[in-house]
């Protein structure tokens, strides 16, 4: 009685399973996982957009070296400064920790961090240039 219950079972198995039940399997490979997508990529990205846009609309930034450092070398007088700019030779840094931890956003979202960050580049652009803020892409905060 057993050994018929065992066979019935093993008729009732559907036809897609091997000598082993094994057939198939799912590949080895996964399929590829979409790409991380971190807070440092995505500084990384807002600042060499705004870079770019500020490089191509001026041709006293084409030459300048836009550098993202992660921390200030010390505090001044003035608090934690945001960015260097370095005119002698043809810098700006960026610092990602002071920009992003210490701007106060009314609204915490993606477009508003991105927007943050960008008027950041624009103001160390300005101080390199000596201008505006608003002087350097007029046209690009046109919605506002």
């Amino acid at each position: 009685m057993v050994r018929r219950r065992t066979r019935e079972r093993l008729r009732a198995r559907p036809p897609r399973h091997g000598r082993h039940g094994r057939e198939n399997r799912s590949p080895v490979v996964r399929p590829p996982l979409p790409p991380l997508d971190t807070r440092t990529e995505r500084f990384d990205l807002a600042v060499g957009t705004a870079a770019e846009f500020l490089r191509s609309a001026w041709e006293e930034l084409r030459d300048v070296s836009f550098e993202i450092g992660v921390l200030p070398p010390s505090p001044d007088d003035q608090g934690i400064p945001r960015w260097r700019v370095l005119q002698e030779q043809k810098r700006i840094i960026l610092y990602r920790v002071p920009i992003e931890r210490l701007s106060h956003l009314h609204r915490n979202d993606d477009l508003h961090r991105r927007m943050m960050i960008e008027s950041a580049v624009f103001r160390a652009a300005a101080e390199y240039l000596d201008r505006d803020p608003w002087d350097l892409g007029p046209e690009r905060f046109r919605y506002f």
